[in-house]
């Protein structure tokens, strides 16, 4: 009798740790190919909301021309993009684009940044951020299994790859030191190098 009752309870736990975790009861069914697929979406999506959010700040902290029009230009690029996104997302079934504990954390630290350190700060983010951007499209392009995310990723690399080389710009013009930051489109990686 125990173990009639126990059973169901089990399965229902593992079910709704699942849906605790974020992800939803169908999610925890899926392949891991397709679970990638519903990584890559979240985590576009969420980057995209989170360049808004920082882009914002930017636009009112900035203390530099360059990174005050470097952050409006990333809300007009990224609030189009988010809308791709929550398209994507509701096209391949995933979850509604929100943003991801690590990235609000990110934004959070920004918040509290005065506005002296802002921009270096930022543009050293921005930087990072671009990078695993483009290399999270770039795996995307290759190894996704959902066919219209596999497009998605690879229609905007070009951006992308784009805002990136504009973000290592930005943060040079204004004495950030990074490294020097080649997207390639075709080995999936980024080369750097001081």
């Amino acid at each position: 009798m125990a173990v009639k009752i126990f059973f169901p309870a089990a399965v229902a736990g593992l079910v709704l740790s699942g849906v605790a975790a974020g992800a939803s009861p169908a999610a925890a069914q899926q392949s891991p190919s397709v679970a990638a697929d519903s990584t890559f979406i979240q985590t576009a999506s969420s980057l995209g909301l989170l360049q808004v959010k920082l882009g914002n700040l930017a636009a009112k902290k900035g203390s530099s021309p360059a990174v005050v029009e470097y952050g409006r230009r990333m809300v007009a690029d990224y609030s189009k993009a988010n809308d791709t996104f929550a398209a994507a997302a509701k096209q391949a079934a995933f979850p509604s684009p929100v943003l991801i504990r690590q990235h609000q954390q990110v934004v959070e630290q920004f918040q509290g940044l005065g506005r002296s350190s802002f921009d270096r700060a930022y543009m050293a983010e921005m930087v990072k951020e671009h990078g695993e951007e483009v290399e999270l499209f770039q795996k995307e392009s290759k190894d996704g299994r959902v066919q219209s995310l596999k497009q998605l990723a690879s229609s905007m690399l070009p951006d992308l790859q784009q805002r990136l080389t504009l973000a290592t710009e930005t943060a040079r013009s204004i004495g950030v030191q990074v490294a020097s930051v080649s997207p390639d489109a075709d080995t999936g990686s980024t080369s750097s190098g001081k």
